[in-house]
């Protein structure tokens, strides 16, 4: 059954199955974050860990298709993500199979954005801080949603040399900029 909503202010559709996560309606997190975000015409988006494509296509509707690149471990949300683009007009956005940045070549984002799993091991969001650091260009944002403030505050700090916490809707958005091209080593 597809999820008919309006995100920042655009109309979209997206089909869902219960293999992916929050299969029933937008996640809140993501939602959060999205209201939190704005995109710019000279951005370069990456929708890490893109699920069925809610974030990746919003941008690509506000940005183009061409700035944006979304990316999924889970081959069902990459086929999703693929169908949801096209049924929301921008079906030429760069949709990539990845264990987080493994299969990613692209680099030079403006903005990366995750929802990452946060309620096991850090594994993963450690990766995607650690990795995304050297995929964004000197300016570039990592922007997080989670629940948990205090390990993501630190490792952001830590690499990034420092992040800024905003609170919506009981989720907790992380922005870290990139200053220069090493970690801060904080």
């Amino acid at each position: 059954m597809p999820i008919n909503t309006e995100v920042k202010g655009i109309p979209l559709t997206f089909n869902t199955t219960p293999e992916v996560f929050s299969p029933d309606r937008i996640d809140k997190g993501t939602l959060a974050m999205l209201s939190a975000v704005d995109f710019i015409a000279n951005d370069r988006v990456l929708d890490l860990g893109c699920g069925y494509g809610v974030v990746g296509i919003t941008a690509a509707r506000m940005i183009g298709s061409q700035n944006v690149v979304m990316s999924d471990i889970q081959e069902e949300a990459v086929k999703l993500s693929r169908e949801n683009a096209v049924l929301n007009g921008v079906g030429d956005i760069k949709i990539i199979l990845s264990d987080g940045f493994n299969g990613i070549q692209d680099k030079d984002f403006s903005i990366i954005l995750s929802n990452p799993p946060y309620h096991s091991d850090f594994k993963v969001p450690k990766h995607f801080i650690e990795k995304g650091f050297n995929r964004l260009r000197v300016g570039g944002k990592m922007v997080m949603v989670t629940k948990r403030r205090d390990w993501y505050r630190n490792k952001l700090a830590a690499i990034f040399g420092g992040v800024r916490i905003h609170e919506v809707d009981g989720y907790l958005i992380f922005y870290s900029e990139k200053r220069g091209v090493r970690y801060a080593n904080v």
